[in-house]
């Protein structure tokens, strides 16, 4: 009211002395007081320039003449956030002022924070007070506060607000009984600048070492360090300011003109205004400071425009942030966090009720990985990787294959060659003793095709073995399934034959007519032709090709064969259990005629022998993975082609070498009878 008046008198809207005529204001550390003197000078179009944050404006209040000195909020605000990311701080609180400037700075810094991973543990609304009586009156207020920041577990606290917000922060330790906020690390906005009160000239100020702040730039001007060292209280002209404060920085009291007596240390004028601390006076320009000076000359280069009739922009020096930090704090970094960072191989799990900053750690399912700290969700490897057992990285595949550079594969392989050789030597031992009476009452040609059977039985164990290409893929499961349809249906004539032989030789019998080479050759064909008719559809309708499996086994790449028709496949396996069943039947029921004139009983054993091991490969092979599928097959060829080289032929070999004085017709007809 004053600026708006004659300098005498205050007249509002009444100003008689022409010369002194109001050309700009510069103020405004409050943004409400400063949007009051706007919308009064309004009227009189008078600029304000404010060197504070701008105030709240509305629809109401647009046009208003006042200008910011200090950089806007927003990039202090990107500052602030930088500096969070920067030392990971996520859980954090926010204390601002409980009026309209506090309610902006939330409503923008909330949305932006949380978009970056912040999460607020708190908000905490001050209310403004300005003398001493109003914070005394606060007191319990003040404790409510102190204690809800402490309890958080959030170390780091933002406080926004204006200048007198750090007295405020000095009288928050005194406030409560409990335990102060001195252990949290603050971070103040550039309004807030380091002052105090008189009263809390012997406070600690512990609260205000390791504040991290930010600051409007300001330069050295020349000649200002000078100018501050030469204030003295005994120069007074035009500074009615200057002793009230020398009175109250030093806690001193001048001598009255009277001559009146006064309490307290007296005032000599010779104190030096360095020996004070920060909180009561700084040699330097401060950013306040510095933006006021600033204001000044914005106003001198427009009226100089003005004098000029240039057209020339206000010349105003732009301020930058800057961040003020303890080193020495800052050694030993601080830690605000709601909840601990998921390490790598674990995903976070939001807490259901819980801001998303704090999650609970899981670790990866199977076949999943992180690779990094804090991930949403794990990720899968690709198709040609696997993750590691702590799930925290990837590892190529192994390309994996029975190989016969492998133990397991060399092994298969011997014993494959080892049961050729006996077959080879069992055959040699017939072919030698091939007119002996225990060779030619078992149908000589009969043991020779299935001695032949079972040693391509044994050599067909080899096209398993080794990289599944075009050609082996095409021959391991015919070629299989064609000799052992061969072997089980030269035993099926074996068996057949033996019956009927039994039976040709009751009186009267028309069995007689059927005994002989050519039945069991017809049966040996016809079985055979059988099977050669399904491997032939199998071969041309879908047959078996070259595959890679990357999903059975995790750790690898298998190269495989793959059947092409699975039904195919299972005729295949079907017809040669169907003629194996059919044999052990038969020879099962034949097992108590006479052993001189048959070999039912070693039939019987060798398809028990043969059935069950073709039982046990079916649970082991649909349990098993890779190569080692391949494996339990090759291990079933080989020990059932042995059960039927040992049942059946193991015993005759054993007279031959051995007991030659048994083989003779004579202990055949002996037998017999």
């Amino acid at each position: 009211m004053q600026l708006m008046s004659s300098k005498e008198k205050i007249v509002p809207n009444y100003i008689c002395d022409v010369q002194n005529k109001l050309i700009a204001i510069v103020g405004g550390l409050d943004p409400l007081i400063s949007h009051y003197i706007a919308t009064v000078l309004d009227i009189y179009k008078i600029p304000q320039l404010i060197y504070g944050p701008a105030p709240v404006m509305n629809d109401k209040t647009t046009g208003l003449s006042f200008y910011q000195m200090s950089p806007k909020d927003a990039l202090q605000h990107a500052g602030i956030l930088t500096l969070l990311l920067h030392f990971n701080w996520t859980w954090i609180g926010i204390l601002t002022s409980n009026d309209e400037y506090g309610e902006r700075f939330v409503q923008t810094v909330f949305p932006v924070f949380s978009s970056k991973g912040i999460c607020f543990a708190f908000i905490e609304r001050s209310n403004k007070f300005t003398i001493v009586t109003e914070m005394y009156d606060k007191l319990h207020e003040g404790a409510k506060i102190n204690d809800r920041i402490t309890d958080s577990k959030a170390n780091v606290v933002v406080a926004n607000g204006e200048s007198y917000l750090i007295v405020y922060l000095r009288w928050l330790p005194y406030a409560s009984e409990r335990e102060c906020t001195i252990n949290k690390v603050w971070i103040l906005t550039a309004q807030i600048e380091l002052t105090s009160m008189v009263f809390q000239r012997t406070w600690d100020t512990d609260i205000v070492h390791g504040v991290l702040s930010f600051s409007v730039h300001s330069s050295d001007l020349p000649g200002f360090k000078t100018f501050i060292e030469s204030k003295s209280p005994s120069f007074t002209t035009g500074d009615g300011f200057i002793r009230d404060f020398w009175q109250q920085a030093f806690g001193c009291v001048f001598l009255s003109v009277d001559g009146d007596k006064v309490d307290g240390d007296i005032c000599t004028g010779k104190e030096k205004l360095e020996s004070l601390p920060g909180t009561f006076f700084e040699m330097s320009l401060t950013g306040h400071s510095y933006s006021i000076y600033n204001a000044v000359y914005a106003v001198a280069h427009a009226l100089h425009s003005m004098s000029s009739s240039r057209l020339n922009h206000p010349s105003v020096v732009e301020g930058r942030w800057r961040n003020l930090q303890n080193q020495q704090v800052l050694q030993v970094q601080p830690l605000s966090v709601c909840s601990e960072s998921c390490y790598p191989g674990s995903s976070k799990k939001v807490k259901e009720g819980k801001p998303f900053c704090c999650y609970d750690c899981i670790p990866c399912s199977e076949g999943k990985f992180s690779d990094q700290k804090d991930m949403n969700a794990c990720s899968t490897c690709t198709a040609k990787t696997y993750p590691s057992k702590t799930r925290d990285f990837c590892i190529p595949k192994l390309i994996s294959f029975l190989s016969y550079k492998e133990p397991l594969g060399i092994s298969l392989a011997f014993f494959a060659l080892f049961f050729c050789l006996m077959t080879v030597l069992v055959l040699g031992i017939f072919l030698k003793h091939h007119n002996t009476p225990i060779v030619k009452a078992n149908n000589r040609n009969l043991a020779y095709t299935l001695l032949i059977s079972i040693l391509l039985c044994f050599l067909s164990a080899l096209l398993f073995i080794g990289h599944p290409k075009q050609v082996l893929c095409l021959l391991r499961q015919t070629t299989f399934g064609m000799i052992f349809s061969v072997a089980v249906s030269c035993v099926l004539a074996k068996t057949i034959t033996v019956v009927l032989a039994f039976m040709a030789t009751k009186p009267g019998s028309r069995m007689r007519k059927w005994v002989g080479e050519t039945l069991a050759n017809a049966i040996v064909l016809s079985c055979s032709l059988v099977q050669a008719g399904i491997c032939t559809i199998w071969l041309v309708t879908s047959p078996p090709f070259p595959d890679v499996d990357m999903h059975s086994v995790a750790e690898e790449i298998i190269l495989e064969c793959n059947e092409g028709s699975m039904t195919m496949f299972y005729c295949i396996w079907g017809y040669i259990s169907f003629l194996a069943i059919i044999s052990f039947v038969v020879a099962f029921f034949a097992r108590k005629l006479p052993n001189s004139f048959n070999e039912a009983k070693f039939i019987t054993f060798s398809m028990l022998v043969f059935c069950s091991v073709w039982l046990s490969f079916i649970p082991s092979y649909l349990s098993s993975k890779g190569k080692y599928m391949v494996a339990v097959e090759i291990f079933s060829i080989l020990a059932s082609s042995a059960g039927l080289l040992g049942c059946l032929f193991l015993p005759k070999c054993y007279i031959i070498v051995l007991r030659p004085a048994l083989n003779n017709r004579e202990q055949l007809i002996r037998r017999k009878v």
